[in-house]
């Protein structure tokens, strides 16, 4: 029946005239989208908190702007650096400088310190001890956007210049015996941040098209099929971002720069692996068949179910991502799930359309013709006829793995296993700072300070509490936790004085696992201190860069722990559903989930060891994970129905041996563009990205060459009838090993 109805729809899309049509729906479609609907660039918001309005830290921020507005603001670090000490005029143009800066404030600066009102010795003493470097300080409204703070730090650039000959700005932190400056501190790392993400979007889309483009033209040898999958993931792409812009204009959903970027290689990467499958296997019943549109019903009808199962799993495995409560990956849900859904239906609407136009010129030069057609053709030309051969080197690899299970599982999971061991001692970070290249200002800037004063006073944690007119000793308490540098004295509420504020400085870099550690301390000390003299423990409220990035661990782990089981067990039950078998369900999830921990065992060694990173990003696990066992979950999914398919017909040895070889070639060209595509994110310069994308091609290669080629069919061979339990062998007298 379901062949039936994929012949219909084939007809529908592929034949006489439903291509044209299909076509010129397509075209309608996109020009209809493109010009009624905004873009996608103009809606993305990459300030989007990450945080709900209930975390600590969140609550603790509120408090804070309540009880102490003249806080209020985004701290703007200006680094001030010579090598060899930095000298009265230069702390004469400093203070000009800061003058300037208050008869002639910059867009969206809020207040700055008046170091001009100051005696030069005074100012002396707030230079580091080795006096090269000193900071300054300019509160940016906390409101604007990185794109508006990024012209702000345009004009306070030029402004220096025209105070200091040498334009410290540009002058590079290792010159001797120049003025050098940085801005760094919260705003400047968010500034940053913005910056190499729009960098990415341009340069990553063009990479990958690239890529896509060169693995096709060598896989195929054939310049007109090269640019069909690249023009139907082109249509996806080009229907799916002005319907994400609408979402984001109207309020439903929220995305940014990074969503963006890996939603491109998102689609480019699986939209073309569905491509391909159709076409593979449209190529291969064009020996078969003389009649084009009969080998594409026939095509269409073996594939389009195993491409809309994959797709709907990869689909709802991305929107379980919605249950997160961590913004940046909540926000993922939607724009990645629908790219998969638009994708899927132009891989089976507007890519058969194509095939249906150029029929057997899609190949050309290397047409696939029926042996009888050839010999015509060859006889034509005047030549001898080359009989086709298929190539037999996946059946060889099949065949293999069904004449040898035992020693063929052994060897997999003992390489599988060996790489998934180092995945327990992979270290994570949630140090935004890390993610940077070296010579980004904001890092540059934050390592002067760190080298010069000490990394705490780049972002101080800010304690208010509530006294109720209670004396405590709290201060005296602080300043004895491990971690902590120094307290201030505590400053009292203008508006109510029973709030009390203390600025603490941490002795780690504020961004690192050690700072954060030190938060519940800092709240237990107050708590307790609090308890002691007789106040509720409910008044403490940290807030903070650290304490924004200790909440964001702890809710991002939240995730984890909710997330991977509930995209383990839909996967599960969608294959139940389509394999009919609780065995072949079991060990399928399990041979991917075997691949993830393999992945992120291997690009922990390569990360770690050959690049020199301490620890990867914290979000990392849930990122490759949703994507390595989704994706990777395809390629079972087409093989392994294969194989059921076969073994209607043949013994299972034999149906194991032709399920291998006939979705060998293809699974491994969309195994090496899938890995391909992820491995351009590696190429950018956020190491987020990087270690994301590296991890993910990983675990898609590893997928590619060791798990479905060998240990699949040789857990399948093993089991032999046991492997379509509960359901019945399809032939059963043939299940011998």
């Amino acid at each position: 029946m379901s062949h039936g109805i994929f012949s219909k729809i084939a007809n529908a899309v592929g034949g006489k005239r439903g291509r044209w049509i299909t076509l010129a729906v397509w075209i309608l479609i996109v020009v209809a989208l493109q010009v009624f609907l905004p873009k996608s660039a103009d809606y993305k918001d990459d300030a989007a908190s990450d945080l709900a309005a209930s975390e600590p830290s969140v609550v603790a921020q509120k408090v804070m702007d309540e009880q102490f507005p003249t806080g209020e603001g985004t701290p703007a670090l200006i680094t001030w650096f010579r090598s060899t000490g930095l000298t009265n005029v230069d702390l004469a143009q400093i203070q000009e400088f800061s003058k300037e800066l208050q008869q002639n404030p910059v867009d969206h600066q809020k207040t700055v310190v008046p170091y001009d009102k100051m005696p030069l010795p005074v100012l002396k003493q707030q230079v580091s001890k080795d006096g090269t470097t000193f900071i300054q300080t300019v509160l940016m409204d906390s409101e604007a956007t990185s794109d508006e703070l990024k012209t702000s730090f345009e004009e306070l650039e030029k402004t220096a210049n025209g105070i200091f000959e040498d334009k410290p700005f540009d002058q590079k932190v290792s010159s001797k015996d120049t003025l050098t400056a940085r801005t760094t501190g919260p705003a400047g790392i968010s500034v940053d941040a913005t910056e190499l993400f729009s960098d990415a979007d341009v340069s990553l889309l063009i990479g990958t098209v690239l890529l896509v483009l060169i693995f096709l033209l060598v896989i195929y040898r054939s310049p007109i099929l090269a640019f069909i999958p690249l023009i139907a993931v082109g249509f996806a792409y080009l229907a799916v971002t002005p319907i994400i812009a609408l979402l984001g204009k109207e309020g439903i959903i929220t995305y940014g720069s990074q969503g963006l970027s890996i939603m491109t290689v998102l689609l480019f990467g699986a939209g073309t692996d569905y491509c391909l499958f159709l076409i593979a296997r449209f190529r291969s019943q064009l020996h078969h068949d003389e009649n084009r549109y009969t080998a594409f019903k026939k095509a269409f009808s073996n594939t389009a179910g195993a491409i809309a199962l994959s797709g709907f799993t990869v689909m709802a495995a991305l929107l379980i991502l919605l249950v997160a409560k961590y913004g940046s990956i909540h926000n993922f849900a939607v724009p990645f799930s629908l790219s998969i859904l638009i994708m899927m239906i132009s891989s089976l609407t507007l890519v058969p359309a194509l095939l249906g136009i150029f029929g057997r010129i899609s190949f050309w030069p290397f047409v696939p013709r029926t042996e009888e057609m050839a010999k015509a053709h060859a006889a034509k030309k005047g030549k001898t006829v080359k009989p086709h051969r298929e190539n037999r080197f996946w059946h060889r690899v099949g065949e293999m793995s069904a004449q040898h299970p035992i020693k063929t599982f052994v060897i997999t999971i003992l390489i599988l296993g060996g790489c998934a061991i180092f995945a327990t001692q992979v270290k994570y970070t949630y140090d935004t700072l890390s993610t940077f290249p070296k010579d980004m200002p904001s890092r540059e800037g934050f390592t002067l300070i760190s080298d010069h004063f000490g990394a705490g006073q780049l972002a101080p944690v800010d304690l208010i509490v509530k006294t109720d007119g209670e004396k405590t000793d709290l201060r005296t308490n602080l300043q004895k936790e491990d971690g902590v540098a120094n307290v201030s004295i505590g400053i009292p509420s203008a508006k109510n004085p029973d709030y009390v504020m203390y600025t603490i400085e941490l002795a780690d870099n504020p961004y690192s696992n050690e700072a954060m550690d030190v938060i519940p301390d800092i709240r237990g000390t107050a708590e307790t201190t609090l308890a002691d003299a007789g106040i509720s423990k409910n008044n403490v409220w940290i807030a903070g860069q650290t304490a924004t990035q200790y909440d964001s661990r702890a809710v991002t782990k939240q995730d984890e722990a909710l997330i991977i089981p509930l995209v383990i067990g839909l996967i599960a039950l969608l294959l139940l559903v389509y394999l009919r078998s609780v065995t072949a369900m079991v060990y399928l999830v399990a041979t991917v989930l075997l691949s993830f921990f393999s992945a992120l065992g291997l690009g922990w060694l390569i990360i770690h060891y050959v690049m020199g990173v301490e620890a990867i990003a914290g979000l990392i696990p849930i990122y490759a994970f949703v994507f390595i066992v989704a994706l990777g979950e395809d390629y079972n999914i087409f093989m392994i129905s294969s194989i059921w398919k076969k073994s209607r017909e043949l013994p299972l040895r034999e149906a194991i041996t032709e399920g291998v070889g006939q979705t060998g070639g293809v699974i491994t060209s969309a195994g090496i563009i899938l890995a391909g595509t992820f491995a351009v994110l590696t190429t950018l310069p956020i190491q987020l990205l990087v270690q994301f994308g590296l991890i993910t091609a990983i675990g898609v290669l590893l997928d590619t060459f060791i798990v479905r080629p060998f240990l699949v069919p040789a857990i399948t061979m093993l089991l032999g009838k046991w492997a379509f339990w509960p359901a019945r062998s399809p032939r059963n007298d043939h299940l011998r090993r």
